[in-house]
């Protein structure tokens, strides 16, 4: 899909250090210094967990489940078909949300890898990681979906895929997290909104031809931009049927993944109270969804465009996720059942790119096209199926030899 849900930046291992430095800044509760000092050294198991709930629904779920309902005239089937579809223009389906949750967790697992560097004298090591980060998801987001592995300039697509939402957003928040206290963070977030929303509420519509983000990425992008076409005189075209924006909403981009660093925020700082912290995911998700949708009332909820009350809406949503997986997770302990999904989360960059550019499907004819004549029909589902299953056992073999792609 353009935008994909796409991937994600990783939860780093907290160092003894961090932990300890953490842990002292409690040291006044002395009723509670042992427990701080196990839960901190606890990996926040719900950030895997829910990071691979997202993966699996893109490389896995959602294919097989439209193979089924494409050969299953079922009603309640097609609505659930519906809701793993995305929204034409405005709305927000559930398949809306895995973009954004991709970007909610790049952001969420920040905290965690940039306090080592909060305080640091120099800024120079973790300048260069950060753009070493942003560059190679720009270069893979063009592997998936800007025709870079087709060598013909021609062709290349510069910004088109859910890599380069999360390495734009990934840049943004890194700024504001290495300079800016928390409250200023909150206020520069609040103001990348309101810089993103004043041109596309007086400098256009949002309608999908008169919209300011789309007049931004036909200027820049240019032939460049994906969905155009060269037609035989060898001239090239906007396509009237593509219209997801991509430069000027990488601001909302960055809006998302701010809101992932905020939980992360909440969850680091909070996880000797964690109950109390499952509280506060919960409630600030609850203030987010009533702010986007009162937002949503004269500003349309467009994942197309990235609106800013789309941001708010899928914001709460995934502030919900969290609270509800960190409360099942790491409040309650119960991991049985959700724990193969870290499978899928610990090395979401591999699964996103095996998903999306890898075709196991010949592996599958090639072993079982015996079965063609007694599947019929279902013989593609079986064949799709087949191919997202090679792509988990690939990854659980990954994950059994602790063996995980950082970038």
């Amino acid at each position: 899909m353009p935008g994909n849900a796409g991937h994600s930046v990783f939860l780093k291992t907290i160092s003894v250090r961090t932990c300890s430095s953490y842990i002292d800044s409690y040291s006044s509760y002395n009723s509670y210094s042992n427990f701080t000092m196990q839960q901190s050294l606890k990996r926040i198991e719900s950030l895997d967990i829910l990071r691979g709930l997202d993966l699996f629904l893109l490389v896995f779920f959602q294919p097989v489940l439209m193979q089924i309902c494409a050969r299953v005239d079922n009603p309640l089937l097609s609505t659930i078909g519906q809701w793993f579809s995305h929204a034409d223009w405005e709305g927000l389906h559930l398949w809306d949300m895995v973009m954004p949750l991709f970007l909610f967790m790049a952001g969420a697992s920040m905290p965690f890898a940039f306090s080592k560097y909060k305080t640091a004298d120099s800024k120079w090591p973790v300048y260069r990681k950060v753009v070493k980060r942003y560059v190679i998801l720009f270069i893979l987001g063009m592997v998936v979906q800007g025709n870079l592995l087709g060598l013909d300039p021609q062709m290349f697509r510069f910004y088109s895929n859910t890599l380069q939402a999360i390495a734009s957003g990934y840049l943004i928040a890194s700024m504001l997290m290495l300079h800016l206290g928390q409250r200023a963070q909150v206020i520069a977030t609040c103001m990348l909104m309101l810089i993103y929303w004043i041109p596309m509420h007086f400098c256009g519509d949002y309608t999908a031809e008169g919209n300011f983000a789309e007049m931004v990425d036909r200027a820049v992008l240019g032939s460049h931009r994906d969905g155009v076409y060269w037609d035989e005189q060898g001239q090239w075209h906007f396509a009237p049927w593509y219209h997801y924006t991509w430069i000027w909403s990488s601001l909302t981009f960055g809006v998302t993944v701010m809101l992932g660093a905020f939980a992360g925020q909440v969850i680091k700082s909070g996880s000797a109270y964690r109950e109390h912290t499952a509280l506060r995911l919960a409630v600030i998700a609850v203030v987010l969804l009533l702010l986007g949708y009162v937002h949503s009332m004269h500003t349309p909820v467009n994942k197309h465009l990235w609106t800013t009350s789309m941001t708010l809406i899928s914001g709460g949503w995934c502030w919900a996720l969290m609270a509800l997986f960190y409360w099942l997770v790491d409040v309650k302990g119960w991991s049985r059942g959700f724990a193969w999904l870290k499978i899928y989360g610990t090395n979401s960059i591999v699964a996103y790119m095996l998903g999306e550019v890898v075709n196991f499907r010949s592996i599958v004819q090639s072993l079982s096209y015996g079965l063609q004549p007694y599947l019929g029909d279902w013989y593609n589902v079986w064949i799709t199926f087949g191919n997202y299953l090679i792509i988990f056992l690939i990854l659980r073999i990954m994950y059994k030899a602790h063996v995980f792609v950082k970038i």
